[in-house]
């Protein structure tokens, strides 16, 4: 597996082979002549993008990843995601590095898309993470947060609560269609977490995409996590409590508590939790669940005919808010104190 990059409304929302931009022979070369990556070798495309066209590109400096942003991703918010890669790069953590041309800048335009040429990360995504995996994502979340800490740019959490009822509403009465009740018991839900929602938790640069597939191994080490691509400033609690949902869950949607504690202890080896996160993760992890299923919920719904593309089903995330709604202490994700 390469290292590919990918973004969406819901980046682990969707999986097919992607819709890449054309990208000739001439004009990929003419853009590598701005950079010092010596001769081309070879390119080929990465099927597992969503809306971004990912390319494979070895040259005879090494191997890399080239990305075209398509229409999804907004322009402006390109300068935060390099810049943070290359920060947390720098301050040690295992992730992609931008490359920089002979300009000095990360950013470039090929085919009249936005483009940035990316490191090449060893390893693979685990299908089914064990509690050992579980650890070491932990571990390392926590480092990314460390990492992050002294990072000069801040960019707003577009998919955090107050953007969820408009999503929902991009549902409508189809809802329903989906699975009988769900109208009903996501505006219930959507009611208690904007009551609810945790406004004074330590905040700072979260990842908010941590699904299995942007972290990758060699045998049980974690080799490099990915797709910076959702990253932004929020709650740290609540980059945790999306990671106990897309790692710790059985697919018959039952909880793993014995990986949930292997994560939230991996995770406080370096960043012990404070009294107020371990009192709101009940709610961060509700709130998390429900985030990934009204985005897939939409995805699921909107699937332009004929496109190659098969969306992520909304009931897992779905059957994962009936498990929330049991939860009265962090105690039940695993946190032992």
């Amino acid at each position: 597996m390469v290292g590919a990059l990918c973004f969406g409304l819901s980046s682990e929302g969707q999986s097919a082979l992607a819709v890449y931009t054309e990208v000739s022979d001439e004009a990929l070369t003419a853009f590598l002549a701005e950079y010092d990556l010596g001769s081309l070798l070879s390119y080929k495309g990465i099927a597992e993008g969503v809306e971004n066209s990912n390319f494979f590109l070895h040259t005879t400096a090494g191997s890399f990843i080239l990305t075209l942003y398509e229409k999804r991703v907004r322009e402006e918010d390109l300068p935060f995601f390099l810049n943070l890669m290359g920060h947390l790069f720098r301050a040690g953590l295992s992730c992609p590095q931008p490359v920089k041309n002979r300009h000095d800048t990360a950013l470039g335009s090929l085919c009249g898309r936005p483009a940035a040429i990316i490191s090449f990360l060893d390893g693979v995504s685990v299908k089914r993470p064990t509690a050992d995996h579980c650890r070491e994502l932990g571990r390392a979340l926590a480092g990314l947060h460390h990492a992050g800490r002294d990072f000069g740019m801040t960019r707003a959490n577009n998919l955090s609560v107050g953007a969820w009822r408009p999503l929902f509403e991009q549902a409508g009465t189809q809802a329903d269609t989906v699975a009988a009740g769900l109208r009903a018991r996501t505006l219930e839900d959507l009611a208690l977490l904007e009551a609810s929602w945790p406004r004074d938790l330590p905040s700072g640069v979260i990842h908010a995409d941590l699904f299995t597939d942007n972290v990758f191994f060699i045998g049980d080490e974690l080799s490099g996590i990915i797709d910076f691509y959702f990253a932004c400033t929020d709650a740290l609690a609540y980059d945790l409590a999306i990671c106990l949902n897309a790692w710790c869950f059985e697919a018959d949607g039952r909880y793993d508590r014995a990986m949930g504690a292997a994560m939230i202890a991996g995770y406080q080896e370096s960043r012990p939790l404070e009294p107020r996160e371990v009192e709101a993760l009940p709610v961060l992890a509700r709130g998390a669940a429900m985030r990934f299923m009204l985005t897939r919920l939409v995805d699921w719904l909107n699937v332009p005919p004929g496109a190659l593309v098969q969306p992520k089903d909304p009931l897992e995330y779905d059957r994962r808010l009936a498990f929330h709604r049991t939860v009265s202490h962090a105690s039940d994700y695993g946190w032992t104190g």
